[in-house]
């Protein structure tokens, strides 16, 4: 248990990190759906319910992990985030011909949101306190 206290509770450094990654990928989400055809030639392999469910909580998940507070709080924080960054994605592509936003694949994005950041709560809670490093002791 105490590796799953590190992993939910990453430090400063790392939490930034987990942001800043999680915004490059809806860049990246953003950049490759411009693409004509892009978005056709991957629905070969996946739904749009599978590409924007797994992709939203995989980009939830990196936002609690980014969060402080609870794991409440931390969980709202990574749901707010998701919405909003779903809500940019189905934005953006309501502008190309090729493309449309859908209000169902934001509903999607927030609901994956929604069960990644209720699983990563619950761990977070089960999960024991990580322990601060105890200065070593003089002799």
């Amino acid at each position: 248990m105490p590796a799953l206290s590190f992993l939910l509770q990453p430090t400063i450094n790392v939490r930034r990190a987990l942001h800043a990654l999680a915004l490059l990928g809806l860049v990246a989400i953003l950049v490759a759906g411009s693409i004509p055809g892009a978005r056709a030639g991957v629905g070969a392999y996946a739904s749009g319910v599978v590409l924007h469910g797994m992709t939203y909580a995989f980009l939830a998940a990196l936002w609690f992990l980014g969060a402080t507070g609870t794991p409440l709080q931390r969980a709202l924080k990574a749901m707010l985030a998701i919405a909003l960054m779903g809500a940019v994605d189905e934005w953006v592509q309501s502008f190309f011909p090729y493309r449309s936003g859908d209000v169902r694949d934001w509903l999607v994005d927030v609901m994956a949101a929604t069960f990644a950041s209720t699983v990563l709560a619950v761990l977070a809670t089960l999960a024991p306190a990580p322990q601060p490093a105890t200065p070593a002791r003089p002799r």
